[in-house]
């Protein structure tokens, strides 16, 4: 995969974030951090700044392979209120394309559309924005090009679903051994 995007919104929240660029980075996919606010430094649920590779009009989403959600409910705001990034996610699930959210953000998909007739998994308490799905409870969940996790204490289990679909087993596999899991 060539194009994996993790969108950071102000107060995204951080091990979500970062633990699906870790893990994909160790794997050996090009993935990269887009802000989708209006500076290139965004600001976490927990105060930790990040500095994004690119802004949003920089990403070439067009031909993206993966858009990445991390949750938090600041940032789960943030990206539904981003008209452009919507748009953008559902073009990517209506291509069959990888969409992936943690804890709150499937709720973004949820409530547009994207997971109608999908199984998939959230935060509790988001569970009535998961319009048309079948909400499983499961930790992470993979239906299709659609992959979901529940909340911050899956992040680690979460990316290495990411990882799987991007580079393979075998890279999980590797990732796994020299993270001593």
């Amino acid at each position: 995969m060539k194009n994996i995007y993790v969108f950071l919104g102000g107060g995204f929240e951080t091990i979500e974030a970062l633990t699906a660029v870790d893990v994909l980075r160790r794997g050996g996919a090009d993935v990269k951090t887009v802000s989708i606010m209006e500076d290139i430094r965004v600001l976490s649920s927990h105060n930790v700044e990040v500095k994004a590779d690119i802004m949003l009009e920089e990403a070439d989403l067009d031909n993206s392979d993966m858009m990445v959600l991390p949750g938090g409910l600041g940032g789960t705001n943030n990206i539904k209120a981003n008209k452009k990034l919507v748009s953008a996610l559902k073009a990517q699930a209506e291509a069959g394309k990888y969409v992936c959210a943690i804890c709150a953000a499937p709720s973004a998909l949820g409530i547009n559309g994207i997971l109608k007739g999908k199984k998939a998994t959230v935060y509790p308490g988001f569970e009535e924005e998961m319009v048309e799905c079948n909400v499983t409870g499961k930790n992470v969940v993979k239906d299709g090009n659609i992959i979901t996790g529940k909340g911050p204490g899956m992040a680690v289990e979460f990316a290495f679903a990411l990882l799987e679909e991007a580079k393979g087993k075998e890279a999980v596999k590797q990732v796994r051994s020299g993270m001593l899991l």
